[in-house]
């Protein structure tokens, strides 16, 4: 019985080569050798595993039974080894090319933004395109590299990573408050107009949690709705009402005293941020660069 130190492991690429290209003559065409040299390499590939593996004619070139299952094994070894030397280049090289990221609109103008244009400072050799839109796209469709996702994932057949999370900020204008005794406790929210990010698959409830307290559930009576957090937080800076937010889009508003946040004791569930992109066993270079520097931009203060 053959082991694998039986075996000539370049034979297997020739042996791929050959079954892909049809005949000894187009594989040694494909690979630059003779096809003498060829024949030759089948010939003791099939003494090194002990079985037959073609059936050729002067006219036709068929595999054996015990040849389709090597095949298919062989195929994939071969794959993958290719993938690995890709990968490890991959590893040392440049990004270059076009790389296509889209991300919801307030995503990609307060973070994703900025981070390409750093990117494109470091890899002058890479072209960024970003689509700022707040619905999912398809990544096939539309030859995009990678989707960053906001808030729970549905199930999908991409691959995702982690880049970050984000808190949610409960937030309302000063001239919204002016005049109201400060909200306590999430019931004392209940009151006020809201205005609601219709998107969301609950955009009037939230739960709230708070150290030696029960969580506390608030159904909010809407005063507005919108479909993009950016509109909704212009709502609220006009002093629509109060909101809830993720912590990103808020920040320099808080910070500047635009916005206040509400109950202090109190928090919302964090949200995830993930990268999303094609199945690929390895994903390329430009895509893990770009990764790497929206996980490098959420470890930021």
């Amino acid at each position: 019985m053959s082991t694998l130190a039986d075996v000539n492991l370049n034979r297997l690429a020739v042996f791929v080569a050959v079954v892909e290209a049809g005949s000894l003559s187009a594989a040694a065409r494909r690979l630059g050798i003779a096809t003498t040299m060829v024949s030759a390499h089948m010939q003791r590939l099939e003494r090194e595993v002990g079985a037959s593996l073609l059936l050729r004619t002067t006219r036709s070139l068929r595999l054996t039974e015990a040849g389709e299952g090597f095949y298919e094994s062989t195929r994939q070894i071969v794959a993958d080894a290719e993938a690995a030397i890709a990968a490890a280049a991959g590893d040392t090289a440049a990004p270059r090319g076009r790389l296509r990221v889209t991300a919801p609109v307030d995503y990609a103008e307060r973070v994703l933004a900025p981070v390409a244009v750093a990117l494109r400072q470091r890899h002058a050799e890479l072209q960024i395109e970003v689509l700022a839109v707040d619905r999912p796209l398809d990544l096939v469709a539309e030859q995009i590299d990678v989707a960053v996702r906001i808030g729970e994932l549905a199930d999908s057949e991409l691959r995702g990573t982690r880049v970050g999370r984000f808190g949610k900020c409960i937030v309302a204008s000063p001239d919204l408050l002016a005049g109201r005794p400060a909200p306590a406790r999430p019931e004392d929210l209940a009151t006020l107009p809201f205005v609601a990010l219709s998107v969301l698959a609950q955009p009037l409830s939230f739960t709230f949690s708070a150290a030696g307290e029960a969580e506390q559930t608030v159904r909010f009576q809407v005063a507005l709705a919108m479909n993009t957090a950016s509109a909704v937080r212009s709502a609220a800076l006009a002093g629509g009402g109060l909101c809830v937010l993720p912590d990103y889009l808020v920040a320099d508003d808080l910070a500047a005293g635009r916005l206040v946040a509400l109950l202090p004791g109190w928090c919302l569930p964090e949200g995830g941020i993930h990268a999303l992109y094609p199945a690929a066993r390895q994903p390329p270079r430009k895509t893990r660069v770009l990764i790497e520097a929206l996980q490098a931009r959420a470890e930021q203060p």
